[in-house]
């Protein structure tokens, strides 16, 4: 018991603290965007299942890689909080606020909307290409997929949940997330879980890409470039 409490102290320890401390703070005021988002998604689902906002609701939220890119783009923001028809709306619910609250904890709430926008992009501007590439190839999608409604806040669920845990040194949590989503993928292959790939493949691009930023910043603050330790290391990142 104790090597297991070792281990997740190791794994979740930095970012336990950093979550807790703040609720303890600041409540609920901590996660004013997430609980906006969990709100919006609740009441997206609610008009989608009448009669009168189910086409009100596709036609300001539901993104098809069958149409036009601009108007793609300009729905994919919204799209992030319409949940599936197919599964159960708690579960999307669940998802934004534990994910989404601890990210905008971690991270402050642009940089947390930021990096849902782009995991989503991401599987949308994928499903596009996949259904252009055609089923023969390694990468592509039968011309089916292009009437599939994209992911909704999942794709952003799986994109953040890998940058937090990387950003926090979570390493073993986002090693899992990466390993189901790679499982979906080989069991289903259909176009969500290829979203969910390419959801990922951005995170860990922005992974890359803040990891750079953060490695040059420490250099300009050294004479000479020196790298000498710099503290805790990457937390905390929230402004």
């Amino acid at each position: 018991m104790n090597t297991l409490a070792r281990l997740a102290r190791a794994e979740w320890g930095l970012l336990f603290l950093t979550v807790r401390g703040d609720l303890e703070a600041r409540r609920l005021r901590a996660i004013p965007v997430t609980l906006g988002a969990v709100l919006l998604t609740a009441l997206l689902q609610f008009a989608q299942n009448q009669p009168w906002g189910f086409r009100f609701v596709q036609d300001i939220g539901s993104v098809q890689a069958d149409e036009p890119l601009g108007l793609a783009l300009l729905r994919t923001p919204l799209s992030l909080f319409v949940p599936a028809l197919d599964l159960p709306v708690w579960g999307a619910l669940i998802q934004i606020l534990v994910v989404f609250g601890i990210a905008e904890i971690c991270l402050g709430w642009w940089r947390m909307l930021v990096i849902a926008y782009a995991a989503t992009l991401a599987g949308t501007l994928y499903a596009r290409i996949a259904v252009m590439l055609g089923p023969d190839h390694p990468l592509g999608l039968p011309a089916t997929d292009a009437r599939v409604v994209d992911t909704g806040p999942s794709a952003a669920v799986v994109g953040l949940a890998v940058f937090v845990a990387w950003r926090y040194r979570a390493y073993g949590t986002a090693a899992v997330v990466i390993a189901s989503m790679a499982v979906e993928v080989t069991v289903k292959g259909n176009l969500a879980g290829r979203e969910h790939i390419a959801a990922l493949a951005a995170a860990l691009v922005l992974c890359g890409i803040s990891a750079l930023r953060r490695r040059r910043r420490r250099r300009h603050r050294r004479p000479g470039g020196s790298r000498a330790g710099n503290g805790s290391g990457f937390p905390p990142i929230r402004s």
